[in-house]
């Protein structure tokens, strides 16, 4: 897949240049520099020879085949090179050139007349406005990157070149080794979802990094992802977190669903470890290239002094990772070389005055204690220790190690050879404690995703005809927003229970309803203009009687035509009242990448407040529907305090798979909410009392 980019035979740099000031100079040289070992043809009008090579007017001039053509040329003549291309049968190309969308609408169309005919050739192509590409395993820099990164097994793709720049000096500067690195610039035609799946395919590639501003195709990427992550891990950074971009919306969800949320959720439901900033992206892919996976929680903490161990294991005990104390066989091992003072628990403090001696006896014992899956190794640089002996032993004993082993060797002068002798036999070492445990929190909750079965999807029966003719209506209408009775219609034909409801025009109406229902009842206004009907004084509850019912029904009309004049007043909706329970919300958003979302929260007047909501991509597996209901704040509450009854959370989870396959079967649902869904105690089920739903076309 995409072979042809980072294994040619044979490489062309269109616009290749003699002036070391050109971008085509540059990619001409590192090509050369770095010891490609394929054909390389200068494609330059006017030159006969560049850097050596014979230079060729055109691409039609070169004899031979060409497997990939980089292009920096001005945007104007990047057309005339593709169509170049074509006719030379060259299928895969680079574009460095930039002028396209990101310069505005003229460029926009360019680039779009690009990717019309590109496709018509049957090209694909990298770009354009990129860095370019680099393998090392075939020693092709095929970009204008000042460096080449060793060869190793990080694979690296970028949205932006100025990331890619930053993070090859990083490589270089830490050495690191890479397998690739992509500018993905405008993703004309090649997105990251191609990219992660070739390099989830390329057996020198172990660790698939990625910078992302935007996801073309949500669902085909997490697709993707899904599959490549079950074998390697995939970590992003993902910049354009904050929600200022977002839609005003005038659901509970719609209104939550920041332009973050759907990323989380899809990164959580395709396997994906998110870095929330670059230290923790290099952070993470130390980790991950070079250590083996924890087999599980269990942490032990060696070091020479109990400030750091503290900040370690108070980091530790904010992640998934355990403190377990060793085992008396170990403790009693440990206590045969330790002086008195020393901590032989967990963390093992072996004090001040420890010797690169007392560390190397201390990690080869630790390393045998089988209820150990993960050490780290802390050193501030006291007079007494040595620390590049220290890094020493750490590597010899390593090499044979089946357990992750990090380090954090704090300071600077001090530790600077010895964290060097680290790097260079791949023992990642971090400046801080705090740093290493979320890396091998990481690295745990990633066997963790590997670990999981495959995940169940269930099925419902549902009324779809029913549905159909209501949105018909609705459009027909030109209403984008269901009222209440519509949205209970179209619950009731995915099966949801719903409590007994009829919308009374008159107050002789609502008086008769009210006594067929059976008192108490509650009272709601039905119009589709008002939203948050509860704002309006558009609700009344606990109605116990004739009088009650003549009086809330002059209230809630009274109200609203005082507070929302221009409202449309269908009557007042006259419903059983519930007996109590808890109150959740649940609701659709649909979201520009990934399509319809789930959101579940604590429901009722809270949601807004408290914002203890969880969101996931739709469809939703029954793993999915519970991770959701587990991941809020509040979800204690749900499970029971204070001798109160576990709500049904069986119930809550029918509720949510239900709702997905609604958004699923309905994508002109743009929002939704059920608020609230009252839960009853457990077995007892749940009622969904007030709900909302907007379409559109």
């Amino acid at each position: 897949m995409l072979q042809h980019f980072f294994n040619p035979s044979s490489v062309a740099v269109v616009g290749a240049s003699q002036n070391p000031a050109k971008i085509g100079y540059d990619i001409l040289n590192n090509i050369v520099r770095y010891g490609y070992s394929g054909d390389v043809y200068p494609i330059n009008p006017t030159a006969k020879e560049i850097l050596g090579y014979q230079a060729y007017p055109d691409l039609a001039s070169v004899p031979s085949k060409i497997d990939v053509a980089v292009v920096a040329v001005p945007a104007g003549k990047v057309m005339d090179v593709l169509e170049q291309c074509g006719k030379k049968k060259v299928d895969s190309v680079v574009i460095i050139t930039a002028g396209f969308k990101e310069t505005g609408p003229q460029g926009a169309r360019l680039e779009q007349e690009l990717v019309t005919r590109s496709r018509e050739l049957g090209i694909r192509v990298v770009g354009p406005n990129c860095l370019g590409i680099i393998d090392t395993a075939s020693t092709l820099n095929a970009s204008f990157a000042a460096g080449m990164p060793l060869a190793g097994h990080i694979g690296f793709f970028s949205q932006s070149g100025a990331m890619c720049v930053a993070i090859l000096d990083w490589a270089l500067g830490e050495n690191v080794g890479f397998s690739r690195f992509v500018s993905l610039g405008n993703k004309m035609d090649i997105s990251e979802t191609e990219i992660m799946l070739s390099m989830g395919q390329d057996e020198n590639t172990r660790v698939i990094l990625g910078y992302l501003e935007s996801i073309e195709d949500g669902p085909r990427f997490m697709k993707a992802a899904r599959q490549v992550s079950k074998t390697k891990p995939i970590i992003i950074i993902k910049s354009g977190t904050t929600s200022a971009g977002a839609k005003a919306a005038s659901s509970h969800t719609g209104a939550l669903a920041g332009s973050d949320h759907a990323y989380r959720a899809a990164f959580k439901q395709s396997g994906i470890i998110r870095a929330e900033s670059m230290r923790a992206l290099f952070g993470y892919a130390m980790a991950f290239a070079s250590q083996p996976l924890p087999r599980g929680p269990s942490l032990a903490i060696i070091t020479n002094s109990g400030g750091p161990g503290i900040l370690a294991a108070d980091a530790c005990d904010r992640s998934s990772l355990h403190l377990v104390p060793t085992k008396k066989e170990t403790a009693d091992r440990l206590r045969e070389f330790l002086p008195p003072s020393a901590s032989v628990y967990n963390p093992i403090d072996i004090i001040g005055d420890a010797s690169h001696e007392r560390y190397q006896k201390t990690l080869e014992v630790v390393l045998n204690d089988d209820l150990i899956h993960t050490i780290l190794i802390l050193l501030t640089p006291t007079a007494a220790v040595d620390a590049e002996a220290v890094a020493r032993g750490i590597v010899s004993l390593a090499k044979d190690a089946d357990k992750p082993i990090i380090t954090v060797f704090m300071g600077e002068r001090g530790v600077r050879g010895a964290r060097k002798i680290l790097q260079d036999h791949a023992i990642p070492s971090y400046d801080y404690p705090e740093d290493s445990i979320t890396a091998l929190d990481a690295m745990l909750s990633y066997r963790r995703w590997r670990e999981k079965p495959e995940r169940q999807y269930r099925h419902f029966e549902a009324d779809t005809r029913r549905v159909r003719e209501i949105f018909a209506s609705v459009v027909k209408q030109h209403r984008h927003d269901l009222i209440e009775s519509e949205a209970r219609e179209i619950l009731k034909a995915y099966r949801f229970r719903l409590p007994e409801s009829r919308i009374a025009k008159t107050t002789k109406g609502a008086v008769r309803t009210a006594s067929e229902i059976g008192y108490p009842v509650v009272m709601k206004i039905a119009s589709p203009d008002v939203l948050h009907k509860s704002d309006m004084g558009g609700v009344r509850v606990g109605i116990e009687n004739e009088a009650m019912v003549e009086e809330a029904f002059f209230d809630i009309t009274s109200n609203i035509q005082l507070r929302q004049p221009e409202a449309r007043i269908l009557g007042v909706m006259v419903q059983e009242m519930v007996p109590q329970g808890k109150e959740v919300i649940l609701g659709i958003t649909r979201d520009m990448q990934f399509g319809p979302m789930i959101m579940f929260g604590l429901g009722g007047i809270y949601v807004e407040v408290l914002k203890d909501v969880a969101f996931r991509i739709a469809p939703l597996s029954v793993e999915s529907a519970d991770a959701m209901i587990r991941d809020i704040r509040s979800f204690p509450l749900l499970r029971g305090v204070r001798g109160e009854p576990p709500a049904d959370i069986d119930a809550i989870r029918d509720a949510l798979l239900r709702l997905s396959q609604m958004a699923i079967d309905f994508p002109e649902i743009i929002e939704a909410d059920i608020n609230p869904l009252l839960v009853r105690p457990e077995g007892l089920g749940a009622v969904a009392v007030d709900s909302r739903i907007t379409i559109q076309e």
